[in-house]
């Protein structure tokens, strides 16, 4: 016995897949406001500590080392984006 994709089914009927509905990307869209300055994080890693270690039996701990490296990464080059783009927060005096 051979297997055939239409097992099951009466030759000559072939179940027809549904297309989905395309969508047209290049449609126009709403103008985007300003954007607002962007504040650079002053402890990008505070939310990941919140979480604590990960569940990685005996490596929770060097997994955070380098999850927070990570996220200072990101955040370092997120800072430097807006900066490049003029669009960071002028610093607030005390």
């Amino acid at each position: 016995m051979t297997g055939s994709p239409n097992r099951g089914q009466p030759q000559g009927r072939r179940r027809r897949s549904r297309k989905a509905k395309g969508v047209d990307l290049w449609r126009p869209v709403p103008r985007l406001g300003d954007p607002e300055p962007v504040v650079p994080a002053g402890d990008p890693t505070a939310t990941l500590r919140s979480l604590g270690d990960p569940p990685l039996q005996g490596q929770g701990a060097v997994a955070q080392h380098y999850m927070a490296a990570v996220v200072e990464r990101a955040a370092g080059l997120a800072t430097a984006l807006a900066a490049s783009a003029d669009l960071l927060a002028e610093p607030q005096e005390d």
